[in-house]
């Protein structure tokens, strides 16, 4: 059982849904990224989604743009990425870690040597935004003997047919973009999202959770009654954006802290 996995049963078995924060690895420094994550454990994260930093995220809106031309600047590469997670290992051997980027810098480093290298570092799931089905397959055949989850994204417009597909690859947990458009957007319609969820837990075999728009408790706590998990990533990276460089790490572990007091409060 991967650690995905057996976090997602320990919540079931505590009925507790998971909170997993995203940030951009290297936003806004790689000196913090392994005490941002700490942070966020300690405020009550269960898992921790990484952005790796790129110069054309497509599916992210202006604030999580921002934050990879800020690594980016730092010249922030994937290798980089994996050297942050083993640096949190040395400490914190059961929070799962998972990768979310493109396929660009994962091509460029090879996908065998990528998975390997994810193996070696402790990540437990790789989330790509803009692999094809085939080329998602052929690096899931290189994960799964690692033990390393393959997670996928499905959307408000997902068709019937690509929902069973996507439920038939996904390990670890599959994460459903509540909103149409890109990261940071609002409005998110709470029934609806309700009604999607169930449509895929129809035919997934594993826990669905939400992301996309999801700036507050009150939303994190509504959206977790219907929902596996809730992902949160813009508002944290705008956190990140205003405050100083040192006092980033603990102004993310004080909102991380506020969204996980709010879903446990109908416990």
């Amino acid at each position: 059982m991967s650690r995905i996995s057996a976090t997602f049963e320990k919540l079931a078995q505590e009925r507790r849904k998971a909170l997993i924060p995203f940030f951009t690895v290297g936003d806004p420094s790689l000196h913090q990224c392994v005490p941002t994550m700490q942070a966020m454990v300690a405020g009550g994260a269960d898992l921790i989604e990484l952005g790796i930093p790129f110069s054309d995220p497509m599916a992210d809106g202006p604030t999580i743009q921002r934050a990879s031309e800020r690594a980016l600047k730092q010249g922030v590469s994937l290798n980089d990425v994996l050297d942050a997670v083993s640096r949190f290992r040395q400490g914190d051997v059961a929070t799962p870690v998972v990768l979310m980027g493109y396929a660009n810098p994962i091509e460029r480093m090879g996908r065998e040597a990528f998975a390997e290298r994810c193996a070696e570092a402790g990540v437990d799931g790789v989330l790509v935004v803009d692999y094809p089905p085939d080329e998602a397959r052929a690096l899931g055949a290189l994960l799964s003997p690692r033990n390393i989850d393959s997670i996928f994204l499905l959307s408000p417009t997902s068709t019937d047919e690509r929902i069973k597909e996507i439920a038939a690859m996904s390990t670890g947990y599959i994460y459903y973009v509540s909103l149409r458009g890109v990261t940071g957007a609002s409005n998110i319609d709470v029934a609806d999202v309700a009604r999607q969820v169930a449509r895929i837990k129809s035919v997934a075999r594993v826990p669905v959770g939400v992301g996309f728009g999801i700036r507050d408790d009150a939303t994190a706590r509504a959206l977790s009654a219907v929902a596996d998990a809730i992902v949160v990533g813009s508002r944290i990276v705008e956190e990140i954006e205003t405050s100083s460089e040192s006092q980033a790490p603990a102004a993310v572990g004080a909102l991380i802290n506020r969204f996980r007091q709010a879903m446990d409060a109908d416990r």
